[in-house]
């Protein structure tokens, strides 16, 4: 399940936004988690930086669909870490100023910069799995549980603002998916470890055949539990049978030695003399083997046992 991340977003790129106000939100999240906002006094654009180039494209066509942008390449930075390129773009054009501040940045004309936030201009359903689906993209990560390790289910998004991480756990709110902040380093991480929420959150971006998979994980790990949970019933049964034996075993060796033994019915010295030469059996194994019932077999046992505690009670 290592690359589950991957699948999840080979997904979502073929998921393109299709009205301008879709393309500003997904604009807006590819900012505030992989991109920043370039200005100078004389030139004024953004950035985002991406490992994937398949993603690289999709940003690229999603830039340059809103408002004729432009997009070129600025940088390729080989990471050993991830052996890949890490990939810079610089966007800009006539009216990139015009859509950062749809985006919700500012800026001033000595090149100063403010982020205004994304509350108030992500309105509507569409827009916000718009956001959400480009954040994901942009920083996001998802890992299912690996077999014979103790890792879960672990979604997250990492962001560098505390009030945008804020800002979006508002937003995957008001869609019903519930997540927690946390502070890791300097980020800001939404996450969850629930199954049920990140199955909700795959249902909602439209990842349908990671949803899939996970499903059919959770059923794996249903069914495994189910066995275990079985077997350990079987485990314990079967404890308590040993346990038992001995204790039946005790008693009769003590009511032999006493010499009682000999003294009693047939019916329960035939059971004595078979529960000796079978410690291992159940009382229900041995009534097979006395060709009696398992009720008939529980009284006789239970009679032996009240003989003994007479005897010892006398002494």
């Amino acid at each position: 399940m290592a690359n589950f991340t991957s699948e999840i977003k080979r997904e979502l790129i073929n998921i393109a936004p299709k009205t301008e106000r879709t393309q500003i939100a997904a604009i807006a999240a590819l900012l505030r988690t992989c991109g920043r906002v370039v200005a100078t006094e004389y030139n004024v654009g953004f950035e985002f930086c991406v490992e994937q180039e398949r993603i690289a494209e999709y940003f690229s066509g999603v830039v340059e669909t809103c408002r004729g942008l432009r997009v070129e390449l600025k940088a390729a930075v080989y990471d050993p870490k991830q052996s890949r390129d890490k990939l810079t773009f610089f966007c800009g054009g006539d009216r990139v100023i015009e859509v950062l501040e749809e985006c919700g940045f500012f800026v001033g004309a000595n090149g100063q910069i403010a982020d205004g936030g994304v509350v108030g201009l992500i309105r509507g359903e569409e827009e916000i799995l718009s956001y959400i689906r480009c954040a994901f993209l942009g920083s996001g990560s998802c890992t299912l549980p690996k077999s014979g390790s103790k890792t879960g289910y672990h979604l997250e998004l990492i962001f560098e603002d505390e009030e945008i991480a804020e800002e979006t756990l508002e937003l995957l709110d008001s869609v019903d998916i519930l997540v927690r902040t946390v502070k890791r380093g300097e980020k800001f991480v939404l996450y969850s470890k629930s199954r049920e929420t990140i199955s909700d959150f795959l249902s909602l971006v439209g990842a349908n055949t990671a949803l899939r998979k996970l499903e059919t994980l959770t059923e794996a790990r249903e069914e495994s539990n189910r066995e275990n949970r079985v077997g350990n019933c079987f485990s314990g049964n079967a404890d308590r049978t040993a346990i038992a034996s001995a204790k039946q075993v005790l008693v009769i060796n003590e009511l032999k030695r006493k010499g009682i033994l000999t003294s009693l019915d047939e019916s329960l010295q035939k059971l004595a003399a078979h529960r000796l030469n079978n410690p291992t059996l159940s009382l229900e194994e041995l009534a097979v083997e006395l060709n009696v019932s398992k009720s008939c077999c529980n009284h006789r046992m239970r009679k032996l046992m009240e003989i003994y505690k007479s005897e010892e009670e006398g002494k």
